[in-house]
């Protein structure tokens, strides 16, 4: 039977179809250095103990029933608590949504705005966007990124597509790179979208910015997390930003998430996830009302899970750069914050021992797999073209072993490459 011609054409998730090869390897007995998908390993990165406390008093409580389609006020407060403290960002509860993880979140934030054929600006790489156009039949402008610049979008890039767009999607930390926004590179983009909306006529949709840091708690070293509307408090009316608790408290499968902007978006947000019911679970959310407001426990486990992954982090950065040092044809932008490092393996158009061409980076990745039984995610899943050869390494499901053992066996199977 013929399916619809959204279904025909969309496209998987080519993170997921890396991953599930590499499950199989592992599910088969295979010792595998997964850098694939953006998750943790939960006995090595287990939730807040008192979080996992709260939740099964939730449980025993029975409250287990629909929760509100925003979101329990008790957790609203405690978020709106909890943005103030930590980020001076000052909002109500009605202008803050709760729902099952960041992805219903964005997915909601784009049919709140965008109509068919509505321009949208987003970065490349960066994590899902393409598929979020497609989903909404938007003229999606791909903004290719440079290495010098860590794969951020500069003013002078995003410039020349602003006209009659309508929204500009941002990310810091960056998925796919670990990257941030430095404060004066993120000014000069939020003084073009301020001039933008000047520009504009009343009957005129304004740009917004979809700010998504859902990582934002999880950065390293001298690198500060900057937002659109602490640097320019005008923004708050276009500036939406998709926030949760997933990554910084490495509680992906609880799927507790929230957004916070302009009222009015918020409002059909709130409304077209009413309807799909994308809702996170009562229990979970009544666990987290108490613990964010809980800041010692908050800022005991921030700062254990933050030594945890900068020191794999640095590991595998400072592996990599082993390797360039050596003569290998790799390299690495070193870790500013969320989970990634991204590292280039710069082996295009080689051959293996058995004669097959290295042509592109999913021919690079899938020899990887199968000779050094390590596994990344390539930039084209981050909508790049197959020929950049950069790739995302994921730390939250490795040990430092894993690490190290992933790394020698890269080493071993990149010198079995020959250049033509």
């Amino acid at each position: 039977m013929k399916n619809s011609t959204l279904a025909e054409g969309l496209i998987g998730s080519e993170i997921l179809k890396i991953a599930g090869e590499v499950n199989a390897m592992i599910k088969n007995g295979e010792k595998v250095s997964n850098f694939t998908v953006g998750d943790f390993n939960s006995n090595y990165y287990p939730i807040p103990s008192l979080l996992k406390e709260y939740i099964t008093e939730a449980y025993k409580d029975n409250q287990t029933n629909y929760p509100p389609s925003d979101g329990i006020l008790e957790l609203r407060e405690a978020v709106v608590k909890f943005l103030h403290k930590r980020l001076d960002l000052q909002y109500e509860t009605n202008e803050l949504l709760i729902a099952g993880g960041s992805r219903p979140l964005i997915y909601a934030t784009y049919l709140s705005i965008v109509d068919k054929g509505d321009k949208v600006i987003y970065p490349i790489p960066s994590w899902n966007n393409n598929h979020y156009c497609y989903l909404t039949a938007a003229n999606g402008v791909a903004v290719s990124t440079q290495a010098s610049n860590d794969f951020l979008p500069t003013a002078e890039d995003i410039k020349p597509h602003l006209e009659n767009a309508v929204l500009l999607a941002l990310c810091s930390p960056l998925n796919p790179t670990g990257t941030m926004f430095k404060e004066k590179a993120l000014r000069e983009i939020c003084e073009l979208v301020i001039a933008e909306n000047k520009r504009r006529s009343p009957d005129q949709k304004p740009l917004y910015i979809m700010y998504d840091h859902i990582y934002w708690l999880l950065t390293f070293g001298e690198n500060k997390h900057v937002d659109p509307v602490s640097l320019y408090p005008e923004l708050k009316e276009y500036t939406i930003y998709i926030d949760g608790a997933s990554k910084y408290f490495a509680s992906t499968g609880v799927r507790v998430g929230w957004v916070f902007g302009p009222k009015n978006i918020i409002d059909k947000m709130k409304s077209i996830l009413g309807h799909i019911g994308a809702w996170a679970p009562k229990a979970e959310q009544v666990a987290f009302a108490k613990f964010i407001e809980n800041d010692s426990a908050v800022n005991d486990y921030l700062q254990f899970n933050e030594t945890k992954l900068k020191a794999s982090l640095d590991a595998l950065y400072k592996e990599i750069i082993g390797l360039k040092n050596l003569g290998y044809k790799v390299d690495a932008i070193a870790p500013a914050g969320a989970i990634y490092l991204t590292i280039q393996i710069d082996y295009l158009n080689t051959t293996t021992p058995d004669g097959t061409v290295l042509k592109n980076t999913m021919d690079i990745n899938s020899y990887l797999i199968k000779e050094a039984k390590l596994a990344l995610v390539p930039f084209n899943a981050f909508g790049t073209t197959n020929m950049i050869p950069w790739f995302r390494a994921s730390v939250g499901a490795c040990t430092i072993e894993d690490i190290e053992r992933g790394i020698e066996n890269l080493k071993n199977a990149l010198s079995k490459l020959t250049f033509k």
